[in-house]
């Protein structure tokens, strides 16, 4: 089973690359979207617990967390080290289900997949592109976006020309749905029949 690690900048259309993965039948774990599913179960005491008065009604209140964490290098390492692990857990469950099913290939879409050091447990990258001018106009357009968010998300990111240095695949999303749709289909024929390594990899490591 090919593993293929999805990520891209703040306003690139990740999102909407791994929907186009999707519909052409490959099964994708959402990184942001495992991240939401923690911070209603498992993730909750122990965010209270490094957090105090950041969740309410059993789930995590994103809106007070921020207040806590935003701008403090430190509180954002304590909460990682709370998140990512479960998200780590939450990844392994999902391709050890792909492969029972036979799935040749899958995308983890991965936010910040350089910056977190996913890009090692990927067999090839895929970054999704678009000019800064083109990114800049689609984040500000975001209700509640400001010039210092964007810049302090950015700040927190891997540079996109660095991005697409590192990158085994590029899809610039400049253009329109078919086009990007169209990039997504002929990465999924370049790969085809290629041997994937990571997850037997992973699966073979005592840490798994």
């Amino acid at each position: 089973m090919l593993v293929l690690g999805l990520t891209g900048s703040i306003g690139m259309g990740k999102s909407t690359t791994a929907r186009f993965f999707a519909e052409a039948g490959v099964p994708v774990h959402d990184a942001d979207a495992a991240v939401h599913r923690l911070y209603e179960n498992e993730a909750v005491g122990r965010i209270e617990a490094a957090f105090p008065g950041t969740t309410r009604a059993g789930r995590v209140d994103r809106t007070r967390l921020s207040a806590q964490v935003v701008g403090d290098s430190d509180a954002i390492r304590r909460l990682e080290a709370i998140v990512h692990p479960l998200v780590r857990e939450s990844e392994t469950r999902f391709l050890t289900e792909a492969a029972g099913r036979g799935a040749r290939v899958v995308v983890l879409d991965i936010p910040l997949l350089f910056e977190t050091g996913g890009e090692r447990r990927v067999d090839a990258v895929v970054v999704v592109s678009a000019p800064p001018e083109v990114q800049r106009a689609r984040v500000l357009a975001r209700a509640g976006m400001t010039d210092e968010k964007l810049a302090t998300l950015l700040a927190r990111q891997t540079a996109d020309s660095e991005k697409r240095a590192r990158a085994h695949f590029i899809v610039d999303s400049s253009q329109s749905f078919d086009a990007a749709r169209a990039q997504v289909r002929g990465i999924l024929r370049a790969i085809a029949g290629l041997p994937g390594r990571a997850f037997a990899e992973r699966t073979a490591s005592p840490a798994g």
